[in-house]
């Protein structure tokens, strides 16, 4: 189906003809000084084939007029409708990039990895599952900073998310500026459909909110928070002196996070390891179901340059005769 975007463009197709009529052409008569009676005939034969020969430059121009204002219309073809889910949440990602979150207490395909790279790994199946949603992504250290804008495209923040290094915001957590940011970015959004998932490994140690404070606004704001705390239980290390069991999530407040997840509606999640981080994802796909409102769109492809091209070829044809015979 060919739809035109501009179809009031098409008001201007008699135009030349309007400014012909208001503008006519001046006519110039000029007298022979010499009048030879027999040369008329001779005179009439020419005229003739002069006009015939103006003709078809006329009517080359006029249907390329018609092609170019056919192109200014923006004629488009219109292909079937497809269906697309749309669920109408609005879901920000908040993740620390603080200096602890480089202790490699994460094992994925047994190959230890650092905490970062193990929320990476399985972020993106969780992100590209979210059908529907406008996702966001935040980055916090010392300082808390949008990295991605709410947002249908999931590649995008999938990619940003990948991009995303360790001490890039800062080597500090400031848990309650991010939770504040995300405030910020949500609070125009429809109350029922915003949600925070805040994954951290530490406790707040920077910035101007305090988490706690943080949570009571999201609480006002109707922005429900899931707070995730990462980071193994014990772990070994090897020395010069042999092996020793420690726990490298001494600095995780699990108590601060409990709290803001409750005081919002959500609810803490504890990810010892990337089994339990890819768990607590797929129980947050059942907690924040996908909704199927379905919405449908039609693909356009744009077909303006066919009749532009064939109208800039015409034109180039009457210049051309014209050069050639003037």
């Amino acid at each position: 189906m060919i739809h035109f975007e501009w179809p009031w463009l098409l008001l201007v197709l008699p135009l030349p003809l309007l400014v012909r009529w208001l503008f006519p052409a001046r006519m110039t008569v000029e007298q022979a000084a010499l009048k030879v009676p027999f040369l008329d005939d001779f005179s009439d034969a020419e005229t003739k084939s002069v006009t015939q020969n103006q003709k078809w430059p006329l009517w080359v121009a006029s249907i390329a007029w018609v092609l170019l204002v056919i192109a200014c219309t923006r004629p488009q073809w219109l292909g079937e409708p497809i269906e697309q889910a749309v669920s109408g949440r609005d879901l920000m990602l908040a993740v620390d990039l603080s200096g602890s979150m480089e202790v490699q207490d994460f094992f994925i395909n047994k190959r230890a990895v650092d905490r970062l790279t193990a929320i990476k790994y399985v972020a993106n199946d969780f992100i590209n599952r979210r059908v529907g949603d406008r996702l966001g992504l935040i980055l916090f250290g010392t300082q808390a900073y949008l990295q991605t804008p709410l947002t249908f495209d999931r590649k995008t923040v999938m990619t940003l998310l990948d991009e995303s290094a360790i001490g890039l915001a800062g080597d500090n957590t400031a848990i309650g500026d991010a939770i504040g940011l995300a405030i910020k970015r949500l609070k125009n959004q429809p109350a029922d459909s915003r949600v925070l998932i805040l994954l951290t490994d530490g406790a707040n140690t920077a910035g101007e909110v305090s988490p706690l404070k943080a949570a009571e606004l999201a609480a006002a704001n109707k922005l429900k928070i899931y707070t995730i705390g990462v980071g193994a239980d014990e772990m070994i290390v090897r020395s010069f002196f042999g092996s020793r069991k420690v726990n490298p999530s001494t600095d995780l407040d699990e108590n601060t996070l409990v709290k803001i997840a409750e005081s919002t509606g959500g609810r803490y999640f504890r990810a010892r390891n990337a089994e339990e981080l890819n768990n607590i994802y797929m129980l947050l796909d059942q907690l924040e179901p996908i909704e199927k409102d379905k919405q449908f769109f039609r693909p356009r492809t744009d077909l303006f340059y066919w009749p532009l091209g064939l109208a800039l070829a015409l034109s180039g044809l009457i210049g051309f005769y014209k050069t050639k015979w003037s």
